[in-house]
């Protein structure tokens, strides 16, 4: 990273804009994004994130940004230590092309603290004409004289003992940003990161494939900890695409080509209707409540509109009283207690029986639910879990209906 970047980045988690950083800063704005992308990489964490084409800062952003305060003042001490103000304050511009990487500053501590090119040069592993051309370069770079080479060895001059303030407060402030990050890679590195579609409840069949997963993973005292999250399908093949995530459950094959996958079980679609509705088919629950669905986003939600499109057409499917939801605890309460219907696969909806009415479509609409998982051996092991386990819960809630149904007959 190089001080520059350093600069964008503070004014880019304040501002929450890329563009309004590139005009204040006169840069592009892919220059811009490509400060965050590095420090993402450097810092090993998402700063921000893009939702509704606004770019929102993350709540790790904010830890970094505070991190960033630091090293922001010194770069201000360091554009007046180089001349760069004028009446308003300091060059912004100047400071968002400073090229000074971390690596060269410390270089420059370490010559510094041994009062030596020499010395430094072994301690880090550099040839000395290497490290004497970098001390050239920023000597260049900032104007002045920092070290006087004398016989014994180099001792810094006047502006040198300025600059050697400012940059180790740039150098302390860098490396515990640095060093929470490294911690953080640590973890990353040994944990086993699981993402899955969101489930309906705790009752659902994902929500007890994931609990079972833990307690065996656990039980086998693996030396990699399981962290789990839930997001859209479409969220879920992006973060298997950029590494966020190890293994995935999703309810759609689509873009999976490129991963290792597996089925994890068949189903169909079926309406969830509210437990006192009378309606029998679904054009007659269509026409009696309000709608609520997954958006496209998800793999029921795709299926469910095309159903809705084909077969539909005419009905309010289409018109403007759909409300979208990506949380299936919301569309269950919606329909269980406020009257709307919704599409649900039927092992989705089997668990909540007893909230809501399961409605038959006129027709067989198939489902399928898969599991993808990325080259760590972990990640297959974990699979194979998440396949047992779904086998056993699907079979289980079949049984039980089975079972309920012969008694009442």
């Amino acid at each position: 990273m190089h001080l520059g970047a350093l600069f964008i980045i503070r004014h880019v988690l304040t501002s929450a804009s890329v563009r309004e950083t590139a005009r204040r800063f006169q840069l592009s704005p892919s220059t811009v994004s490509a400060a965050i992308r590095n420090a993402e990489t450097e810092l090993a964490m998402k700063l921000t994130e893009r939702a509704s084409g606004e770019l929102v800062t993350l709540i790790a952003g904010g830890g970094v940004l505070e991190g960033l305060e630091p090293i922001t003042v010194a770069i201000g001490e360091l554009c007046r230590f180089a001349g760069q103000v004028g009446a308003g304050g300091i060059d912004e511009a100047w400071a968002a092309r400073i090229p000074v990487k971390i690596v060269a500053i410390e270089r420059f501590l370490e010559v510094a603290d041994q009062g030596s090119i020499n010395r430094a040069a072994r301690r880090l592993h550099l040839g000395q004409p290497q490290l004497s051309l970098q001390l050239a370069n920023l000597e260049k770079f900032l104007g002045y004289r920092l070290f006087e080479r004398q016989a014994q060895g180099s001792v810094l001059t006047e502006e040198g003992r300025r600059a050697y303030q400012i940059f180790m407060a740039i150098s302390q402030a860098w490396n515990d940003l640095k060093s929470a990050a490294d911690e953080r890679y640590r973890r990353s590195a040994r944990s086993l990161r699981i993402g899955s579609i969101i489930p309906t409840g705790s009752e659902s069949w994902v929500a007890r494939c994931l609990g079972l997963l833990v307690s065996e993973w656990n039980a086998r005292r693996s030396n990699n900890a399981i962290s789990l999250v839930s997001m859209t399908a479409d969220d879920l093949r992006e973060a298997l695409k950029s590494g966020r995530i190890d293994v995935a459950i999703l309810d759609s094959v689509f873009g999976l080509e490129s991963f290792r996958h597996r089925e994890l079980l068949q189903t169909d679609m079926v309406v969830i209707a509210p437990p006192h509705s009378t309606q029998t088919s679904v054009t007659d629950l269509v026409a009696a409540h309000a709608i609520c669905m997954p958006s496209p986003r998800t793999g029921l939600g795709h299926a469910a509109m095309a159903f809705s499109d084909e077969r539909a057409a005419n009905r309010r499917f289409r018109s403007r009283d759909i409300t979208a939801a990506d949380s299936l605890p919301v569309i269950v309460d919606l329909v269980a207690n406020h009257g709307y219907v919704s599409f649900l696969g039927r092992v989705s909806a089997m668990p909540i029986a007893n909230k809501v009415r399961i409605v038959d479509l006129d027709e067989h609409v198939p489902m399928s639910y898969h599991v993808a998982f990325n080259h760590r051996k972990a990640a297959a092991d974990a699979c194979a879990v998440i396949i047992a386990a779904a086998a056993r819960i699907t079979s289980e809630a079949v049984a039980k209906i089975d079972g309920v149904r012969e008694s009442a007959a």
